[in-house]
């Protein structure tokens, strides 16, 4: 069977693991929730960026679709009667450079330079066209190699004729595709098949990645995008984690520190008890009394027995003491009272056959016995004799002897259980009067022998001979 200590010891190192676990997920969570949280705060950032970027370009080039229609009437009027409205819808625009009159593919007015006789395949090649078209390239006329967005709105069918309107996007991209380290490490703008980079201009294809993430964001209105490009927010998260683990550690303590705390009582011996007696773990067993000269078996002692399926078999030295100390002793003899009346119909049916119960003085109180034994026993209206066996681990002054005289109306017998250790005083005997003195096993295994307990157990039975009580052997 389990021993004391190394049950306790399996406990405390069952409980140590518990409370290991609890820190090292909270660990675990922590950092988790903590990568989960900068990854999707760094992703946002990303978002918002691009986000930003298509918005303020769709403000931009939003007016210039809006007041088209103010535009292509000018399309055939003489220059000098088109220049000053050109103008004035350029000076409210802000954003725009230049508005520019196309017939016949050839660009005839600017609202800067006024009359012109250009070609538009020289300034742009894809134009004119019959679709409207955004196109992205580098100035040549007036600011040289600044980057310009070219918006051109046909207004013939067949394309030759239309509105070409340069805007200044030099600043604007400055101030949008700046890079905002660490979450972005560049930007770009994309129309058609040309890039527009941060501090490089306009250029044809874009940068290779390496270990790199790349996110494009286009326009609901207009065929541009966004790209931004960065390390990845999951691996900016996983570079950020290291900042995170002091407080990871330290939440991950404290749990530990609860866990301890709150598995005192759960994690303990007593805890496995309850545990027990809810999974009907106690186990009956029956010690037979003889009648030492007839060697006729009158009776028995109804011994518990603990079968725990996680710790084997634990002894009763082990775990009545621990009963007692956590008040659970009482609930193990009503478990032994309703089962030994469960299986009653085993014993002899016979009112002269003895069935001994252990029971601690504390039993007594508040007459707890009496209720007890009145519910499951006396329900049952059994033959047999019962025995109330007093246990003298605990003080008899716990002892209601209003109980002990109801129990001696009731038909009940009573004895002091292991007599001579404990708590015995000859000045109970005469204040509770058992029917039966159980002599402890120290004393009757010393029968026969020069030992000095085997004359302390000559004196108890002539002691009980005296008082005329019967004397019998404990426990083995």
């Amino acid at each position: 069977m389990q021993t004391a200590q190394r049950i306790i010891k399996n406990y405390r190192r069952n409980r140590l693991i518990v409370c290991t676990v609890c820190a090292l997920l909270t660990l675990i969570l922590t950092l988790t929730v903590r990568f989960i949280s900068e990854r999707n705060l760094n992703h946002r950032n990303i978002v918002t960026f691009a986000n930003h970027a298509v918005e303020e370009l769709d403000d931009v080039l939003l007016p210039l679709q809006t007041g088209r229609d103010v535009l292509l009437p000018l399309i055939g009027l003489p220059c000098s009667v088109a220049r000053l409205p050109l103008s004035k819808h350029a000076a409210r625009l802000q954003t725009v450079r230049s508005i520019n009159l196309i017939q016949s593919g050839i660009l005839y007015c600017s609202s800067i330079f006024g009359y012109r006789n250009v070609p538009i395949s020289q300034l742009q090649p894809e134009l004119p066209s019959r679709e409207p078209q955004l196109l992205l390239s580098t100035d040549h006329s007036l600011i040289k190699g600044s980057p310009i967005l070219t918006q051109w709105y046909p207004s013939s069918a067949d394309g030759e004729d239309g509105v070409l309107e340069i805007v200044n996007i030099d600043l604007l991209s400055s101030m949008l595709l700046e890079p905002q380290p660490p979450q972005i490490t560049d930007a770009s703008l994309t129309v058609g098949n040309r890039h527009l980079l941060y501090d490089q201009g306009v250029v044809d294809t874009l940068p290779k990645l390496n270990d790199e993430k790349r996110y494009q964001l286009s326009s609901q209105h207009f065929p541009f995008t966004i790209s931004v490009t960065g390390p990845g927010p999951s691996e900016l998260a996983v570079k950020h984690l290291p900042t995170q683990l002091p407080l990871a550690v330290i939440l991950s303590l404290l749990v530990g520190y609860l866990a301890w705390l709150a598995t005192a009582s759960r994690m303990s011996f007593s805890w496995e008890i309850n545990l027990a007696l809810a999974a009907r773990e106690f186990e009956l067993f029956c010690q037979p009394l003889l009648n030492a000269q007839t060697q006729q078996c009158m009776g028995v002692e109804i011994l518990l027995r603990w079968n725990n399926p996680r710790q084997g078999w634990i002894s009763p030295e082990v775990f009545i003491p621990i009963a007692e100390e956590h008040n659970l002793i009482v609930p193990l003899t009503r478990h032994v009272i309703a089962e030994t009346i469960q299986q009653r119909h085993v014993f002899p049916m016979s009112s002269q056959f003895h069935i001994g119960i252990n029971v601690a003085a504390s039993h007594f109180r508040n007459g707890t016995l009496l209720k007890d034994l009145n519910q499951y026993w006396f329900s049952q209206h059994p033959i047999q004799q019962l025995v109330i066996e007093l246990t003298e681990r605990d003080a008899l002054l716990d002892v209601d002897y209003r109980v002990v005289r109801e129990l001696n109306r009731l038909g009940v017998k009573l004895a002091i259980d292991d007599f001579g250790t404990g708590n015995s005083s000859l000045s109970w005997l005469e204040k509770l009067r058992p029917d039966v003195l159980k002599i402890d096993k120290s004393f009757t295994s010393a029968i026969g022998t020069d030992a000095v307990n085997s004359t302390v157990t000559d004196i108890i039975i002539a002691l009980g001979k005296k008082i005329e009580y019967r004397t019998g052997g404990g426990r083995r």
